[in-house]
C-alpha cells in the first residue's frame, strides 16, 4: 500500500508536465500569428509609393522564382505584414525602380532554409514521452494501486478469487445432510491433518461435486472452507481460456502456485467442464488451446504432493463429458452427487430463506415443500424471493400464502397478462383446451391432481395453462405413468375436437412435448416391446470434432420400425385420452363455462364442479367452427 502514493504523485507530475507544454506550445504559435498579418501584393505597393514601408524582406525559394515577402510599415514596427508572390524578380525590379524615383525602403533579398524549430521538437518529443509513459502506467495498473486495468497486462495470472475469514459453514446449507456427511472428512483432515498422516491415510486431492444447477455445489464448497477456517480460492473454468493461445495453462500455474504459497487451503473450480471436456473433441486438435489447459491442470494436480493441505473442489452439472484423465484417482478421486432436495429437505432450505422475511401465520413452508417436487435449492430462494416482491408491490409488511402461491404460478408457468386482450372465441376455445387437460390429469391416477387451472394469457406466451400439484417425490416414472402423461399432453386438442368439431395452434407444444415423450419411452428406456432393451442413437452432448462424421448407428430398416412403434404408442394414447374426455364431457363443459366466467380456478372449486357435473346429466355443447 506504500508504494502506490509515490506512483500516484508521479502520475500528477507527468500530467502536469503534459498540459504545461502543451500551453507553452500553443502559445508560442499564437504568438506567431499575432505578430504577424497576411497582405497582398496591390497594398504593399500602394504602401511602398506611398513611402510608408519601413523595411523589406524578401525570402526567395531555392530554384524557383516564387518565395515570401514581409514588410513593416513606419506607423506599425509590431506588426510584420507578408505575402506570398510567384514571380521574386518583379518584386525586386519593383523596388529598384522606387529606389531609382527618389523612394528610399531598406530591403533585403534572402534564400529560405528550412531550419527545424529545435524548441518545438524537443517539446513534441517530450509530450509523447509523457503520454507513452502515461499509457503505460495505465495498462499495468499503477494508477491508484491497480484494479481491473491490471487484468489487461496480466493475460498469465490466476483470475481466482481468496476469500480469507469465510463465515459460510454447514448450518448455511440445508437439505444436503448425506452430502455434508461424506464431506465432513476432509473437514477433519484439514483441521488436524496429523491423525491420517499417521495411519497412512492419503486423503482425496480433488472432489468433484455433481449434480443439476442450483442444488448448492458452490455453497457446499464454500462451507466446507469455512468449516475448516482455511483459505478458499474461487475461480470459474470459464476464467482460465482465452483466445491468447498459452494463457490458459499460465494462469493454471499460477492458480497452484497460489495455492502452495496458502496451503493448507481449498481450490474450488466451478464449471469444470468448461475446461476439462474430453480431448479430441474440439476441431484444434491436440493443439486446441482449450486442450492445453486442460493439460496443465492434469500436470499441476499431479504435482503437489499427497496429504499437501491442498484440495480441488471442482463441480460440474455435465460429468458425462469431461475427459477421463481427470477423473482417475490421484486427480478427483472422489465423487458426491448433490441432488434435488427431497420434500423435508426443500423445508429446511424454506426455513433458512425465510430467516429475514416476515411470514403471516397462514404460510405454510411444509405445505409449500410438498408442493415444489422437483425444485432446486436456488429454485426455492427465487419462490421466497418473488413472494416478498409480491408482497412489497402491496404494501404489505409481510408475506401471505396467497404470496407464495403466486410466485409458485410466476415461476412455473409465468407471470399473469391480463392487460392482453382476447376474443371471446379466443377465450372459450382457451378454457375448453384446459378444461380437457384438466379432466385427465383428475381421471388418471399416475398424475395430477390439478392445483390451478387459468385461462388468462402468461408473460412467457401461453393463452392458458393447467398446474398438476405433486403429491410426493418420485425418483423413478414407470411406464404406465409416462403413458398418462402423455394422454394428458393430448387431452386440450382432443377438446377442441370434440366440442368445435375444428383443431388450433394451441396444441403444438403439446403435441412435442408427447412426441419427445414417446420418442424416449422407444429409444432411450426400452419401453417398446417390438424396438427391444436397445438404445438407439447417441447421448444430448454433441462433440463437435469427434461427431463430424457421426452416422446414425441403426439401418433403414430398424428406423422405420421406431418411426411406426413411436406412432403406434402416440395413436393409442390418443384413443384411450379421447374416450377418457367422451366419458366426462359433462364435466368438461363444466369445469369450461366456469372457466370463461371466473377466468381461473383452484383445485377444490375444481373438484366441486367435476364431481356435481358427474351426478348431473349436462346436455353436450354445440359444436362452434
Amino acid at each position: 500500500m506504500n508504494n502506490q502514493k509515490p506512483r500516484g504523485n508521479w502520475f500528477m507530475v507527468m500530467i502536469l508536465l503534459m498540459i504545461g507544454v502543451t500551453l507553452f506550445l500553443g502559445a508560442r504559435s499564437a504568438r506567431k500569428a499575432a505578430a504577424q498579418q497576411e497582405s497582398s501584393y496591390s497594398a504593399f505597393l500602394s504602401a511602398a509609393k506611398a513611402g510608408s514601408v519601413s523595411s523589406v524582406i524578401i525570402e526567395q525559394s531555392e530554384d524557383i522564382p516564387s518565395g515570401i515577402v514581409y514588410y513593416v510599415l513606419s506607423s506599425d514596427s509590431k506588426t510584420r505584414y507578408f505575402f506570398n508572390t510567384s514571380d521574386v524578380n518583379m518584386v525586386q525590379e519593383r523596388l529598384l525602380a522606387l529606389e531609382a524615383s527618389g523612394t528610399k525602403i531598406k530591403w533585403t533579398l534572402s534564400t529560405i532554409t528550412h531550419t527545424p524549430d529545435i524548441l518545438a521538437i524537443i517539446s513534441v518529443v517530450l509530450l509523447v514521452a509523457v503520454g507513452f509513459f502515461v499509457l503505460m502506467t495505465f495498462l499495468r495498473g499503477g494508477i491508484g494501486g491497480g484494479g481491473a486495468n491490471a487484468q489487461m497486462m496480466n493475460f498469465g495470472k490466476s483470475r481466482a478469487v481468496m476469500v480469507k475469514g469465510n463465515k459460510t459453514t454447514f448450518r448455511d446449507v440445508a437439505g444436503l445432510d448425506e452430502e455434508k456427511a461424506d464431506l465432513e472428512e476432509i473437514v477433519d483432515f484439514l483441521k488436524t491433518p496429523g491423525k491420517y498422516t499417521e495411519l497412512g491415510a492419503r486423503i482425496p486431492k480433488g472432489i468433484l461435486l455433481v449434480g443439476p444447477p442450483g442444488t448448492g455445489k458452490t455453497l457446499l464448497a464454500k462451507a466446507i472452507a469455512g468449516e475448516a477456517k482455511v483459505p478458499f480460492f474461487s475461480i470459474s473454468g470459464s476464467d482460465f481460456v482465452e483466445m491468447f493461445v498459452g494463457v490458459g495453462a499460465s494462469r493454471v500455474r499460477d492458480l497452484f502456485q497460489e495455492a502452495k504459497k496458502n496451503a493448507p487451503c481449498i481450490v474450488f473450480i466451478d464449471e469444470i467442464d468448461a475446461v476439462a471436456r474430453q480431448r479430441g473433441s474440439g476441431l484444434g486438435g491436440s493443439h486446441d488451446e482449450r486442450e492445453q489447459t486442460l493439460n496443465q491442470l492434469l500436470v499441476e494436480m499431479d504435482g503437489f504432493g499427497v496429504n499437501s493441505g491442498i484440495i480441488v473442489l471442482a463441480a460440474t452439472n455435465r460429468v458425462d463429458i469431461l475427459d477421463p484423465a481427470i477423473l482417475r484417482p490421484g486427480r478427483f478421486d472422489r465423487k458426491v452427487a448433490i441432488s434435488r432436495p427431497d420434500v423435508k429437505g426443500r423445508e429446511a432450505i424454506l426455513k433458512v430463506h425465510a430467516q429475514n422475511k416476515p411470514l403471516s401465520e397462514d404460510v405454510d413452508l411444509e405445505r409449500i415443500a410438498q408442493t415444489t417436487a422437483g425444485f432446486s435449492g436456488a429454485d426455492l430462494e427465487n419462490l421466497m424471493n418473488e413472494a416478498a416482491i409480491l408482497a412489497a408491490k402491496e404494501n404489505r409488511p409481510y408475506l401471505t400464502q396467497k404470496d407464495m402461491d403466486l410466485a409458485f404460478i410466476k415461476i412455473g408457468v409465468g407471470g399473469e397478462k391480463r392487460s392482453r386482450i382476447i376474443s371471446e372465441k379466443e377465450k372459450r376455445i382457451t378454457a375448453y383446451h384446459e378444461a380437457g387437460h384438466a379432466i385427465l390429469f383428475h381421471v388418471l391416477p399416475d398424475v395430477g391432481p390439478v392445483h390451478t387451472i387459468s385461462v388468462i394469457p402468461t408473460t412467457l406466451g401461453a393463452a392458458g395453462y393447467t398446474m398438476p400439484l405433486p403429491e410426493k417425490d418420485e425418483m423413478f416414472r414407470t411406464k404406465g405413468q409416462m403413458l398418462q402423461e402423455i394422454m394428458v399432453s393430448l387431452g386440450g386438442r382432443i377438446a377442441e375436437e370434440l366440442i368445435f368439431g375444428d383443431v388450433t395452434t394451441g396444441a403444438s407444444q403439446d403435441i412435442k412435448q408427447a412426441t419427445e415423450e414417446v420418442r424416449a419411452m422407444v429409444m432411450k428406456y426400452g419401453m417398446s416391446q417390438e424396438a427391444g432393451m436397445i438404445h438407439y442413437g447417441s447421448e444430448d452432448s454433441v462433440f463437435i470434432g469427434r461427431d463430424f462424421g457421426h452416422t446414425r448407428e441403426y439401418g433403414e430398416e430398424t428406423a422405420s420400425l421406431l418411426d411406426g412403434e413411436i406412432r403406434r404408442i402416440m395413436d393409442e394414447c390418443y384413443t384411450k385420452a379421447k374416450a377418457i374426455v367422451q366419458e366426462n364431457l359433462p364435466a368438461l363443459k363444466a369445469v369450461a363455462e366456469e372457466l370463461i366466467i371466473k377466468e381461473k380456478i383452484g383445485q377444490q372449486e375444481f373438484e366441486s364442479i367435476f364431481e356435481k357435473a358427474s351426478n348431473h346429466s349436462v346436455p353436450e355443447p354445440a359444436a362452434e367452427a
